[in-house]
């Protein structure tokens, strides 16, 4: 099971020097891959409405101000050499296809081959409208034909394609991805469109447990999330298992209140013994990566807290 840990994209810690340290000393570590958020522009957030914390207001600190996610992408790539990056998640209606493609395929080879693409569809109205030229409401399905144009162009010597929101012919897209076909697609998101969405193009499942409309918080609604993902692959097509459970774990240990959402213990929730059981546990139901928020005010605390969790928790794993 690969470890990861986001590199904070906000505040203070988003300094090049400060987010250069970071990711430099994760690799150190020894943590498989680093996880970097998508906002192009966010909204006044003095009405909170953010899905994945409890209070509806973002975790990380600062969060207005945050680099763009490839670009940023791009550097931490220059300035590690054996990590993998996650884009986690692109949200793929906020740039058009051709070029993202374009910046993905550039971003796998500039890196050895290290990009992973984390993907969603959105969720923030407001980014959609100062940003996106296609509806907001039809973003699903601006997400999926992406996804079908992204592929085609990172795999077709002369690539073709029409559909609704964008078409295109008579093009040559190289370099193409140093992975082949392409670089791994996780597909964000816990919502009954995003799983089909997994299940038919992904490599992996990629949800964060504490989304507030679609909880996977204990270990007894992501096994049965999980169960359902296998479901939905075999009804696109494809082999049960050909897509990956992973997990991201926004909030861990005694801060974390330890019942969830139906009555069961909270997963990542108690003492360092209670999280090294829960990654045990998900290891042990097939889960192939899970990354860490460990969010802190400086990056002292941020990088002490790493030090500490590798040699408490998964030194034991």
């Amino acid at each position: 099971m690969q470890i990861g840990f986001n590199l904070p994209n906000t505040g203070p810690l988003s300094a090049p020097d400060v987010m250069t340290n970071i990711a430099q000393q994760g690799e150190a570590l020894g943590f498989d891959y680093l996880t970097i958020t998508d906002h192009v522009v966010l909204p006044n957030l003095d009405a909170p409405g953010y899905p994945y914390s409890e209070s509806g207001e973002f975790t990380s600190s600062a969060p207005m101000q945050r680099h763009e996610q490839l670009t940023m992408t791009a550097f931490v790539a220059a300035k590690t050499s054996r990590i993998r990056l996650v884009l986690a998640v692109i949200v793929v209606p906020h740039r058009q296809p051709v070029l993202a493609a374009k910046m993905l395929s550039t971003i796998d080879v500039l890196s050895g081959g290290r990009l992973v693409v984390g993907i969603g569809a959105g969720w923030l109205k407001a980014e959609f409208d100062a940003v996106v030229t296609t509806p907001f409401a039809e973003r699903g399905k601006v997400t999926d034909e992406y996804l079908d144009a992204f592929r085609v162009l990172w795999t077709e010597k002369e690539p073709e394609f029409a559909g609704k929101y964008t078409s295109f012919s008579n093009i040559v897209l190289e370099p193409k991805p140093v992975q082949r076909p392409y670089p791994p697609i996780w597909v964000g998101g816990e919502s009954n469109p995003s799983m089909r969405r997994a299940a038919r193009i992904g490599d992996a499942w990629y949800p964060i447990g504490t989304n507030k409309d679609a909880m996977f918080d204990t270990l007894e609604l992501y096994t049965a999330g999980i169960a359902k993902l296998r479901r939905l692959t075999r009804e696109a097509g494809r082999p049960e298992d050909a897509v990956a459970p992973t997990y991201r774990v926004k909030r861990y240990g005694a801060g974390v209140k330890p019942v969830g959402s139906d009555g069961n213990r909270r997963l990542f929730s108690g003492t360092d013994t209670d999280v090294l059981n829960d990654l045990r546990a998900l290891r042990d139901l097939g889960v192939q990566a899970i990354d860490i928020d460990f969010e802190r005010p400086t990056a002292p605390e941020l990088l002490a807290e790493m030090h500490r969790f590798k040699q408490e928790v998964l030194s034991k794993l």
